[in-house]
């Protein structure tokens, strides 16, 4: 079986661990051969992939996070060729929608020895010009998207503190947006929204963040993304809902609506979406499930 091994050597979070160098020893103990790929940037590490799925590979591992995992998403979707994850980033969303987020090397090594895999949804972003974008986890335009925006043009603090920083600067300026939604709802059903929304988020998975379930009903597999809308209210009420949003338990107050889509097309002047972790562009997008679009190794047998 032959193997390549992604990894991210600007990864803030697990670069140094050797995380990735175990889990080649660990494959490669089992008979496999294993290639490790590591490019000085996501363009050159697109490239160095691509290139080795077009010589022959069984099977690619990523050691990273979220951003990383996306690079080998849109080389892997609707292949036969299966992912497996070494959880190594700050997020590692989709390691946790997975229920792999806290495999180590080895573990991470063992699930692709085993062999089993399942397959999973992702969601196709389509921008104004036409490009189209996969992510695995979930789209954040408004609030949380601006907060990234704030935290990237920072230059300082580093780590988690610059976010922290940049959610109190936002909360501050807090007010809504206004919004268009136009959803294809499960039903088969058209509907349309209108208004001012503190938030937009379209999940595939149920977390962002680090862990934080802004979408705690998504399934990976049923074929269907889940849309929650956050409207306008009082900053006291909104700083209520926190506790509850980081809990899954946010669905049920009055100013949060979610919906079941097979498409979603958002539309908000100046708000820059987010997915993966990483910026897709400004709004107007639309976003589509693609069913049964890659397959993953599972360190647990799905019933």
């Amino acid at each position: 079986m032959d193997v390549a091994l992604l990894t991210n050597p600007a990864a803030r979070a697990g670069a140094h661990t050797g995380a990735a160098m175990r889990t080649a020893e660990r494959l490669r103990a089992a008979g496999m051969r294993v290639s490790v790929i590591s490019g000085g940037s996501a363009e050159e590490s697109s490239t160095l992939l691509r290139t080795a799925l077009e010589v022959g590979v069984d099977a690619v591992v990523v050691a990273g996070g979220d951003g990383t995992v996306s690079l080998a998403i849109q080389e892997l979707a609707t292949t036969a060729v299966p992912l497996g994850i070494v959880p190594t980033g700050t997020g590692n969303d989709l390691a946790t929608s997975l229920g792999i987020r806290d495999l180590d090397a080895d573990g991470a090594a063992d699930a692709v020895i085993s062999g089993r895999t399942r397959t999973i949804d992702l969601a196709r972003v389509t921008r104004a010009d036409g490009s189209c974008v996969l992510y695995g986890t979930v789209l954040a335009s408004g609030f949380d998207s601006k907060v990234n925006d704030r935290a990237n043009r920072m230059t300082r603090p580093r780590g988690h503190t610059r976010y922290n920083i940049a959610i109190l600067a936002e909360f501050v300026a807090l007010r809504g947006t206004p919004f268009e939604v136009e959803l294809d709802l499960d039903s088969g059903v058209a509907e349309r929204i209108a208004g001012d929304l503190v938030m937009a988020t379209v999940g595939n998975g149920r977390t962002y963040g680090g862990g934080i379930p802004i979408c705690p009903d998504a399934d990976l597999e049923d074929g269907l993304l889940d849309v929650t809308l956050v409207r306008p209210a009082g900053r006291l009420k909104l700083l209520r809902l926190l506790p509850r949003v980081y809990r899954g338990t946010h669905t049920s107050i009055e100013q949060v609506s979610t919906f079941r889509v097979r498409r979603v097309r958002l539309s908000s002047p100046g708000v820059t979406a987010y997915a993966d972790g990483d910026p897709l562009g400004p709004l107007p997008l639309s976003v589509e499930v693609v069913p049964s679009a890659l397959r993953v190794f599972s360190a647990q047998r799905v019933q």
